[in-house]
């Protein structure tokens, strides 16, 4: 059975997608990512909520909301919450929600202190470099696939 109910979480800074270095990130905003992924998730009979918050308590609360919510799948960019919030990791493990971390960017090819995510270990999937196609794909996988795997 596929994902009928998703969340999409954005972390710091991704407000100012579109015109914060574009060189890097591209020049669509989060309001044309979140259009797109609504669209391809109702085209597939499935719901989509989408998040975006500076705050790293306020990305947990959601997260911790989505377990009463009928949440099937989380797709999470954290940003730059990556690379240090455990308090991130737990709220995700503590939900038993499958996940899928996304970004935008390839961080492995960034600076050295991008390459660790706090969070990949425990992703079903994890997407990065694509720029904002890597929602896309997410998204699709979970419409996909996530429900089925989170059986396993």
């Amino acid at each position: 059975m596929p994902a009928k109910n998703i969340l999409v979480l954005n972390g710091p800074n991704l407000n100012l997608l579109g015109t914060r270095e574009p060189h890097i990130y591209g020049s669509e905003t989060l309001s044309d990512v979140e259009s797109k992924c609504k669209a391809q998730a109702s085209a597939s009979g499935a719901s989509l909520s989408f998040y975006q918050t500076n705050h790293e308590g306020a990305l947990v609360d959601r997260i911790q909301a989505a377990r009463t919510e009928g949440v099937d799948a989380i797709v999470i960019n954290p940003a730059a919450f990556t690379h240090y919030s455990i308090a991130l990791r737990d709220a995700l493990l503590a939900v038993s929600i499958p996940f899928v971390e996304v970004h935008i960017s390839n961080i492995h090819s960034r600076e050295e202190w991008r390459n660790k995510s706090w969070l990949s270990d425990k992703a079903v999937a994890v997407i990065c470099g694509l720029g904002t196609f890597g929602y896309k794909a997410a998204v699709e996988y979970c419409l996909e696939h996530i429900k089925e795997k989170s059986k396993l």
